[in-house]
């Protein structure tokens, strides 16, 4: 009798695959919803950026498209959207101001291969040494920039413009409550449209905030000399270009790897980068990089967590871009600032601001994520924030580090072993009690405990008591590692003040990555 066939193993469609989303209508309504609501948030900035680089509105608007789709394609994290972001602009603009618009394009060409240098060679895991203090002041930063952005579109505004407002902020907040099945951002941008296009009312529009429409342009053309002086003129902006856009890319992957609590491929983000911005600066003409705040609407608000929900976005910013500009060009922008504010309150990380967190908080920590905030409000540059936090943390922590080092001092045999009297923690010059001078015919060991580095060796020296100790030494190195060449310089410090007082040392305990890097600089430090 043979046994029955086991039943087949029935998979649930996933919601994080793009076959899982293709193949279920209720995602993939819900990932081209998350697109739309994304690409409506994204127009006005990306407008307004254009504005800060001195580029034509559709120049960085078709850069979008390209930057997106692309992305969409070939990046690491997926839901993550890329497009003309405003660093990238700040970065761009000084080169416009003194060398005119025509040096865009190679800086933007070179800034790409840069980046794809950088994502092959994996240089994307240094990522893994920014604290967590500053990623938390990162966003909370990020949430400040996004909420004051907004606060320009209700100053010095029609009396009409605040209703509109409050009718979109209740819309968005309580719509949720009643059905998820459409985003709620969509149906308050398309309710607060259609009431200021019906009745006619006088409000600042996107439409007011550049240019629409026009056709797509051709491939960029090349307007500067092939020569060493141009190279000259963009290279220092094709660097702040590649490093702006890397760093705000992978800080904004790592925080939607922790929003969708899926992983993301660094690396792959990081030469991907650097191809869309290759192929945006043909066609389109301007770099980018990824959009924190669409981003969060998209994998926050609209709940879109693939490929699919990007694609969409680029698709229906091309349709915005085209067939649908004059549409697009009559979205009330007070509808779109309502939203944006309110994604801007939920990315805050609000716990971290909690005085019962600050409490329990180590005081450098909390240091660290105010001096983040603090820098890139200042300079609404989210990189040189991120890049003067980590600078600060990596300051604190060798500080704090430098004084966990202990050495505990051992007299073995002679009269303090007959004593008892054997372990005593020594200080700078004096053995303390149990000491065995010269000729005691004891030996005293030394334990060293702690990492020895630039920070912590520096000091080494003073814990040993050269002229009270007896002929043979030796310094047990077993629980500390030697990291650097000061450590080195150290310890052939403390050899060389023994040797003058005629005590023979020996080092001992070394691991062997440690052992090795000590016997390779040993002896060759110092002059």
């Amino acid at each position: 009798m043979t046994a029955p066939s086991p039943a087949p193993v029935v998979r649930p469609h996933r919601d994080d695959t793009v076959l899982g989303v293709l193949r279920s209508p209720r995602l993939l309504t819900r990932e081209a919803l998350a697109g739309i609501v994304t690409t409506l948030a994204l127009v006005p900035e990306v407008i307004s950026f254009s504005v800060i680089a001195g580029v034509d509105p559709m120049v960085s608007l078709v850069a979008s498209i390209v930057l997106a789709l692309v992305m969409s394609l070939l990046g690491g994290r997926p839901a993550m959207v890329t497009a003309a972001a405003g660093s990238v602009a700040l970065v761009i603009a000084p080169l416009v101001r003194a060398h005119g618009v025509e040096y865009v394009l190679p800086a933007v060409l070179l800034a790409g291969v840069i980046q794809i240098a950088f994502g092959t060679a994996g240089l994307a895991r240094l990522m893994r040494f920014i604290p967590r203090s500053v990623m938390i002041g990162f966003v909370n930063a990020l949430g400040i920039l996004i909420f004051m952005a907004q606060v320009p579109h209700l100053i010095d505004v029609p009396w009409i413009v605040y209703p509109l407002f409050v009718l979109t902020i209740v819309i968005v907040v309580l719509l949720p409550r009643l059905t998820k099945a459409v985003p709620a951002p969509l149906v308050a941008i398309v309710v607060v449209t259609v009431i200021v296009v019906a009745a006619g009312l006088d409000v600042t529009t996107v439409g007011d905030e550049g240019e629409m429409g026009g056709g797509l342009p051709g491939l960029t053309p090349w307007l500067v000399p092939f020569s060493l002086e141009t190279l000259g003129i963009i290279l220092p902006t094709a660097l702040s270009v590649a490093f702006v856009g890397l760093m705000e890319t992978l800080l904004t992957a790592k925080l939607v790897d922790d929003i969708t609590e899926t992983p993301s491929r660094k690396g792959k983000e990081s030469w991907a980068l650097g191809v869309a911005n290759i192929a945006a600066g043909a066609y389109g003409g301007i770099a980018g990089c990824a959009m924190i705040g669409q981003t969060v609407v998209n994998v926050k608000i609209g709940r879109a967590r693939t490929r699919v929900s990007t694609v969409v976005a680029g698709l229906f910013l091309l349709l915005l871009v085209t067939a649908l500009s004059e549409v697009m060009a009559r979205i009330p922008m007070v509808a779109l600032a309502a939203v944006m504010m309110i994604v801007a309150i939920s990315t805050v990380d609000w716990h971290s601001v909690r005085p019962s967190t600050l409490r329990r908080m180590p005081i450098p920590e909390t240091l660290v994520m105010v001096v983040t905030v603090a820098v890139v409000v200042a300079t609404d540059n989210l990189a040189l924030g991120v890049a003067v936090g980590v600078l600060l943390a990596m300051v604190l922590f060798a500080r704090r580090i430098a004084h966990v080092i202990r050495v505990e001092r051992t007299v073995e045999g002679g009269a303090a072993s007959a004593d008892g009297i054997g372990l005593s923690s020594a200080g700078p010059g004096s053995a303390g009690p149990g000491s065995a001078g010269p000729g005691s015919g004891a030996s005293v060991r030394y334990d060293v405990i702690g990492p020895l580095f630039f920070g912590s060796s520096n000091d080494l020296v003073e814990h040993f008591s050269y002229a009270d100790d007896p002929a043979r030494v030796t310094i047990d190195l077993t629980r500390a590692s030697v990291w650097d060449a000061s450590s080195v310089a150290a310890l052939d410090a403390v050899g060389t003040k023994y040797a003058a007082h005629g005590v023979e040392v020996e080092f001992v305990g070394l691991d062997d990555r440690s052992s090795e890097f000590h016997g390779r600089l040993t002896g060759r430090l110092g002059s």
